[in-house]
């Protein structure tokens, strides 16, 4: 789960460093839970290549691929005669996604650090752009879609998942709000920029598309339910794998922070039902042209 609580300042580096840190840190345990990543974004994930034009033969830029299993569908999906570079701003968390590519045995896959608002990627180098999840953790998620245009072929496509807003992603602002209560902290804006929804806000990232020079801009709203079998299982799955929690409830003591957990724990137990834990999630997938 990518990194909302450190707020963009005019320091962007800054601001750059600690989400670095944090994924340095939430690789092994984003990695780990692998499959139900998968599982859980199979439907959207399907549809963000699609929406992007990705077939085989093509050239293919993974921005902010992680672990990089939507990396594997994509080399899958282009052949060996295609060809997939997964970038991300941490080193660690790309690690995993080499190793993935190489044991699946995919010798179409390339890997390179780097920063989505400054590629170092040449221009018109690519005939089709994804980016799952990570736009919405830009400081400045403009330049990065200036930059993602830069790497686009004429006529290429592209298309990038993000959260919808706060009313429909209710378990990721109940994660939020009891951490920031339990930590005395006061309510943050969930649009501003980095924020898990900063791009959830109606029309925002179809103007941002536009603005970044794309013609063709058309997002689509997608249900992407996290089913698991309890409410614990889901908290388990946050305390290893997502950053933002534990840079709030990391300053805590032991027993304030278990207290949080627990508090999570009851809030989200609205979700389970005989069949099992669902916690709903909505996205927004924005495929354009260049």
């Amino acid at each position: 789960m990518p990194s909302q609580l450190a707020t963009p300042s005019a320091d962007a580096e800054a601001f750059k460093s600690a989400t670095r840190r944090q994924w340095d840190q939430a690789a092994p345990g984003w990695n780990a839970h692998t499959e139900q990543i998968r599982e859980w974004l199979r439907p959207a994930t399907e549809a963000m290549l699609e929406m992007a034009g990705v077939r085989r033969g093509t050239r293919v830029l993974d921005v902010a691929a992680g672990a990089g299993d939507q990396t594997l569908d994509i080399a899958q999906r282009v052949g060996p005669e295609g060809y997939v570079l997964a970038t991300d701003l941490s080193a660690s968390i790309l690690e995993f996604a080499k190793g993935n590519a190489q044991r699946a045995g995919h010798a179409n896959v390339g890997t390179m650090v780097a920063d989505g608002e400054s590629l170092q990627i040449d221009a018109g180098s690519f005939d089709a752009i994804v980016c799952r999840l990570g736009l919405m953790l830009f400081p400045d998620p403009r330049q990065g879609l200036r930059e993602m245009h830069r790497a686009l072929k004429p006529g290429g496509g592209i298309c990038t998942m993000v959260f919808s807003g706060p009313q429909t992603n209710p378990c990721v602002t109940t994660l939020l709000s009891t951490a920031l209560k339990h930590a005395g902290l006061p309510p943050r804006d969930p649009f501003a920029p980095g924020g898990l929804l900063s791009l959830g806000k109606p029309g925002l990232i179809d103007e941002m598309f536009r603005g970044a020079g794309f013609r063709d801009v058309a997002t689509t709203r997608m249900d992407a339910p996290f089913r698991l079998p309890t409410a614990r299982d889901y908290l388990e799955f946050i305390r290893t794998s997502a950053s933002p929690l534990q840079q709030i409830l990391g300053k805590l003591g032991a027993e304030t922070a278990d207290a949080a957990w627990k508090d999570m724990e009851e809030r989200l137990k609205v979700f389970e039902t005989a069949e099992g834990w669902t916690g709903p999630n909505e996205l927004l997938l924005t495929a354009a042209r260049r």
